[in-house]
Order: C-alpha cells, then sequence, then structure tokens
C-alpha cells in the first residue's frame, strides 16, 4: 500500500463531501444508516473506539471499521480538520478505501 496514495484519496474524499469526521457526527450518520465505512486514527483512544463499536453493534450495523496506520496528526495533515474518527458517506469510495487498506 503506498501510504501517500491513501492519504491523498482520503483528502479527495473529504473535498468530494463524502466523508464525516468527528464522534459525533459519525455516531449520527451510523445511526441514520449514511455512513458505509468506519475509519480510526491510529492513535485514537480505547475509550472512543469501544464507544464507535457499541454504537454500531447496539444499532445492528455491520459496517467495516478500519483503523489507519495514521495518527491525528496525519490526518489533519491530509484533510484539513484534526479527525480520529471519520465515516466515509459514498459506498464507490468506501470500496476503493477498503480496496487501498487491504482487508485485513
Amino acid at each position: 500500500m503506498n501510504n501517500d496514495r491513501l492519504l491523498s484519496f482520503l483528502g479527495l474524499c473529504r473535498r468530494a463531501g463524502k466523508m464525516t469526521i468527528g464522534n459525533d457526527a459519525v455516531t449520527e450518520n451510523i445511526n441514520n444508516g449514511k455512513a458505509y465505512l468506519i475509519l480510526l486514527a491510529d492513535d485514537v483512544s480505547q475509550r472512543t473506539e469501544e464507544a464507535v463499536r457499541k454504537t454500531l453493534s447496539k444499532c445492528g450495523s455491520r459496517l467495516v471499521i478500519k483503523k489507519l496506520p495514521y495518527s491525528r496528526d496525519d490526518m489533519n495533515a491530509a484533510l484539513g480538520k484534526f479527525a480520529g474518527v471519520m465515516s466515509v458517506d459514498d459506498k464507490g469510495f468506501a470500496k476503493k478505501i477498503i480496496e487501498m487498506t487491504g482487508n485485513e
């Protein structure tokens, strides 16, 4: 995986308006069925990660959660916003990000 390529693609996803950033906004998207993929920064707290997983299980969602190999600072540089929890709100973007990150 070419990390610079993935970061660039994440930036494109955000600029296209297909990404939601922030725990509360992502939780709302999960509950409303708008999210297709959940992304977590590598240094997101365990508590935050558990809260996202709990939200998914409460609403019976089978969304994929990917923990990215980037810190919140890396995400800030790529997205222009400090981000630990993100949702991808477009099926095509979500599919491509899953392909780029592998199926682990």
